[in-house]
This record gives structure tokens, sequence and C-alpha cells, in this order.
């Protein structure tokens, strides 16, 4: 049994290490008055600091989970110790001897297995730096890193190593440090072999991966050797101390940057951290073997205290593996209170390649002309899509408007939407600001599980309003009240019921001018059976023709209805007649044309600066064509159909 520290010793431990100095290690923190300092919490998430340390009493406490204790109290909590383990940890730091009751100190038996684990890397990591520094064999390590641009100090500053090609080199050197066979198979440092424990990395250039704390947790490993038949980068297992959706590489090296700036830039290799870093962007972090995620975002909010200035800039390869990652962190985008963006260097080269081939300054410029990570992530998916055509941008809106809407922000969705009309080429765009606006509110109304299922019909943009694209709503669900819909369903009662009334205009309307799903099915019916014209001339069979050109008991009954409801009278209209019936079929044309003038405006502003003048001259042509039949229409009515 581990004997007990001494009661004077906990006590000069205490004392030694300052409480703020602790905790600032670990996240950034703010004068909060009365000698107080503040903070995000970071025993749970929150968005405003309720986190509070008094330095004069050597206390902290959360007002928001109430946790709270001493220096030793937090160094538990933070990294998951023992109170043994947490002194030792701080007791190494202070430089103070513990003292062990119950039999004395036995470093290699009563020490916490945590710490073992920590002390084994720390004594790996150095070992694997000289083997660099002074091996022959790792002249390819070294080689490796100047070819890259980085020099033995390069390697000093970020500890990189170099792992000897023989089995069991650091295993029998760690042994004979007195760690035991167990604890080196418990570090991830060695691994089972046939006849015992042998090092688990081999021929490798190794990069310490340290803790926000600055202890050395595990290591990423590179091939070097053609022979070596193991991945490309290797990294430590999962251990007790390593987790590596809960590291990132240089945070040590990073941190107090970070909190000062207010400002992490995320890329996505340890040569690439070493780049920035030496580049001057000395708030460089990456992953380690794994996509940002969740617990990531923890660690650095805790550092940037989320406040309304705090940026976290995103580079990634410019090719289709980077733009997938990109996309992936742009899932967890609203995780931070801090505005993201994305920098990708005009040739798709990374950080380090970029400091190799353009010196410092051109990294130090890639982290500046940002992108906003939501427009990056949006572009990438309008740009899937065929902007040129009202399916090609109806598609896009589909799969774009539920990305924005899950932005949290109220003012910031707003913004984000218009932007996306832009983006689009779609000049209504209140028109999206309100369905996003709807999206959001279906999701919150579902608990934050997305838009309900019946809207995620594909190609539901300006022109398809209502409804699931093939399926036929019946009675309010169309919402007789939007006026577009209710103008359609009357030129369609009136093809119906009163057929000499529209004929032989209404047989010139595409299926398009009704922008109603339903609508245009029973439009499209309507030419099967021979158009309104057929109805004039064979009025008795004309609604049979109809309803057997319905393609399935949905449509058929939606002609039914049409055909026996009343036609709607406003006030001051004195009855069905042609003047009524010019109206309607005016207002739905207008609408039409109204539409595509959009389209062709928005298609301008695209083409706008880079397109081919005869293009160009072609839709102003077009545009102005339009707009002089639409003048047309609304000054002579009926008579210019």
């Amino acid at each position: 049994m581990a004997g007990r520290i001494n009661d004077e010793d906990v006590k000069a431990v205490r004392d030694a290490v300052p409480i703020d100095a602790v905790v600032s290690e670990y996240l950034q923190l703010r004068n909060a008055g009365g000698g107080n300092l503040k903070g995000l919490c970071p025993f749970h998430d929150e968005k405003s600091p309720s986190f509070q340390v008094s330095p004069s009493k050597g206390f902290f406490h959360c007002f928001g989970c109430q946790e709270g204790g001493d220096t030793i109290t937090f160094v538990m909590k933070i990294d998951h110790l023992t109170f043994s383990e947490a002194v030792e940890r701080l007791a190494g730091q202070a430089g103070i001897t513990l003292r062990y009751e119950e039999g004395g100190y036995n470093p290699s038996h009563q020490r916490g297995e945590r710490i073992r684990l920590v002390e084994a890397h720390k004594i790996a990591a150095q070992w694997y730096a000289e083997q660099l520094a002074t091996g022959p064999e790792a002249e390819a390590g070294r080689a490796f890193l100047a070819d890259r641009g980085f020099d033995q100090a390069a390697a000093e500053h970020f500890g990189v190593g170099y792992s000897p090609q023989g089995w069991d080199h650091l295993t029998r050197f760690l042994r004979g440090k007195g760690f035991s066979d167990k604890e080196l198979l418990l570090s991830g440092l060695s691994q089972e072999g046939r006849r015992g424990p042998i090092d688990r990395f081999r021929g490798r250039l190794m990069w310490p991966i340290r803790d926000i704390g600055g202890e050395v947790v595990g290591f990423g490993a590179r091939k070097l050797y053609e022979a070596d038949n193991g991945p490309k980068y290797l990294n430590t297992p999962e251990t007790a101390i390593y987790k590596k959706s809960q590291v990132l590489y240089g945070i040590d090296l990073a941190k107090k940057d970070i909190a000062k700036a207010s400002r992490a830039v995320v890329v996505e290799g340890y040569t690439d951290v070493m780049a920035c870093h030496l580049a001057g962007v000395t708030t460089a972090i990456a992953t380690c073997g794994t996509a940002f995620g969740g617990d990531h975002i923890k660690i650095l909010r805790r550092l940037l205290m989320d406040n309304g200035s705090a940026r976290v800039i995103f580079t990634f390869d410019g090719d289709a593996a980077g733009q997938k990652a990109a996309l992936r962190a742009f899932e967890d985008d609203q995780k931070f209170a801090a505005e993201t963006y994305i920098a990708i260097a005009p040739d798709g080269m990374d950080p380090c390649d970029l400091r190799l081939a353009k010196g410092d300054d051109a990294v130090t410029d890639l982290v500046e002309p940002r992108t906003p990570l939501f427009e990056f992530a949006l572009r990438q998916i309008v740009s899937r899509y065929d902007l040129d055509t009202p399916a090609g941008r109806a598609s896009a809106l589909d799969e774009a408007a539920p990305v924005v809407a899950r932005i949290k922000n109220s003012g910031a969705q707003h913004e984000v939407a218009v932007q996306l009309a832009g983006m689009l080429g779609i000049l209504d765009t209140q028109f999206v600001v309100k369905r996003i606006a709807q999206l959001a509110r279906w999701a919150r109304d579902r608990g934050g599980k997305g838009p309900a299922p019946d809207q995620r019909q594909r190609g539901a943009g300006p022109q398809q309003q209502a409804g699931p694209a093939r399926a036929v709503p019946r009675g309010p669900a169309l919402n007789l009240r939007n006026p577009v819909f209710a103008t359609e369903r009357e030129l369609l009662k009136l093809a119906l019921q009163r057929p000499e009334l529209v004929s032989p205009a209404f047989d010139a309307y595409g299926v398009d001018e009704f922008t109603a799903p339903p609508y245009a099915a029973v439009r499209e019916a309507i030419m099967e059976a021979g158009g309104a014209e057929f109805g004039v001339q064979d009025p008795q069979d004309y609604l049979v023709r109809v309803r057997e050109a319905a393609p399935d008991d949905t449509v058929r009954a939606m002609v039914t209805e049409l055909a026996v409801e009343a036609i709607l009278l406003h006030r001051g209209v004195k009855g069905v007649d042609e003047v009524y019936a010019g109206a309607q079929l005016v207002t739905v044309r207008r609408r039409a044309v109204e539409r595509r003038i959009r389209d062709i405006t928005g298609r301008l502003t695209r083409l706008s600066g880079h397109a081919d003048p005869a293009e160009l001259a072609a839709v102003q042509n077009e545009l102005w064509v339009l707009q002089q039949y639409d003048q047309n229409l609304r000054e002579h009515g009926a008579a210019a159909l």
C-alpha cells in the first residue's frame, strides 16, 4: 500500500503553488473585481464565466456547477488524479521533496499510476531527442526535418526526437530507469512481442504530444524508411493519460498567446504547427490523428473566454480531403462563441510547404485574408448545383437552408441567409430569410432534431413554395391565403368549369407557371386531355378526360375538387366573365414573368466581370424583352397575352 504523504508537506505544496498560476495553465482568467479572477468553468459548458478564483484565499468556486476547492482539488478534477498524484505533481513543479509515512518513500511503487506513466513519457521524450541530436542512425530524421526547413534548434524547441530501428532500445532503457514491463505496456511506449515487450515506435521521427499543462502524454511518429510497412503516421494508442480526442498538438506552446490574442489557428499536422510558430503564428495547434471535435472545442473555449473578438482560423489543404475536413469542422461551428474562419493557400499548399516555398511572410499572410467558415461550407454546397436553372437553385437552397438554420444567433442567421440568397442569385432575399427562419423554428420545436421530415423535399425553392414535391396536399395545407396559390387555384377552376373564358390563352401556359406542385400536376392533366380548347368543343366529355389523364388518385381528387368548388369572386366583381378570367390569366402570367426576370438578373450578377461579351449581351437582351413584355401586360392586360 502506498505510503501516506506527510501533512506538513501537503501544506507546503498548497502554499508554494499559487492557485491562479495552476488554473491559468488550463483556462484564461480575467479580473473579476475584489481581488478575484474569473473564467469559463472547465467542469461544465457555459457561455459566460461563472468560475472564480481567489488567489489570496487559494480557492476556486464555480457559481454554475458548484464545484470548488483548493489547488490540489483543482488538479485532481481537471486531470482525473488521486489526491496523492495531484500532490506529487504539484510538488514536482515546486521542487518540494515529499516525505511518506508508513514505510517511507519508494518512487517506483508508491507513486500513482498516472504519475508513473507521465514520467515514463518525459524520460522517453528526452531519450528520443538525444537520439535525433547525436545518434548516427538518426541522419534520416535530421534530413527529413532539413528538407522541410527545420534545423536542430527548431527540433529542440518542439522536442522532436528519433526512435531507433532496433526492437527494444527504449524498452531496455526505461527498465533501467525502474519502470516495470506492466507500466511500459500501459504507457503505450511498448507493446507485446513474441518474447516480451518491444518498442512500439521504431525507425521513426517522434513528436512529443503534451497536454495543456505541458506534460508529455503521447507521441506522433512519422515513417522514414520504405521498409517500414506501418502507416505513414503512428500515434500512441488510447491510454490512461492519452485520449486523442482530448489533446491538441502545440497547445502547451500556444496557450498563452491564444489567450492573449483571443485567436487560435488550427492546422492539420505537426510540421504545420512548427512552420507556423517559427513564422510568428504562435497560436497554431493541430489535432493528433483525429478530426477536430467537441472536446477540442472545449479546450479552446476555456482559453478564448468566448469574448466577442475571439477568432478561430482553420487552415486545411485545398484538396478534396481538406475540404471534407473543413466541412466536418463546420458541423461543430455552433459550439464556438468565437467566429470561425478558413484559410486555404491559393495553390493548395499547407503551411509547412508554403513556408518552404515562399518564406515566413507567406505563412503569416495565409491566416489574414480569411473566409468565414460558414461561407466556405455554403459555397461548397452550392457549387454542386447548376445555378443557371431554377431547379438547380432550388436544390441548392434545399440543401443549404438547413445548414444556415442551425446558426443559433438570430442576427447572424439573418445575415448569412441574405448572403446565401446572393450566392444563389435569388433576388427575393426575404423568401430565403423566411424559409430559413421557419426551418430554425421547426428545429427548435422538435428539440433541435432538424426540420420536419415533410420539409426535406428536393427542389423546394422559390418556384415551389408549398407541399412535398410528389404529393398533393388538400385544403388548408395549400395555404389559400397565399395570393400566388389562390390566383393559380382560381385560374384552374376557370379552366375546368368555364374553359370558354380562358381559351385559347390558357393552353399556352406552361406547367412551370403554376408554382404549387399539385396545381402544376392538374395543369399537366388538362394539357394531356387536350387543353381548355377541348373543353370548349366537348364540354360533356372534358372533365372525364382530364380525370383520366391524372397520374394518380391524389391528382384525380384535386381535379374533382377544383371542378366543383365555387369560383371565388372578390368584392366589387360583378360576375364570372371574360374580364374576371382575363385578370386571373394576367396575374399568373405576370408572376411567372417576374420570376424569370429575377432569375436572369441573378444570372447577370453572377456573370458580371468575367462573362463572355456575347453571352452577356444575349442575357441582357433576354432581360430587356421580358421587361418590355411585363410592361405591356401591366398596361394592356389580357389583350397582351
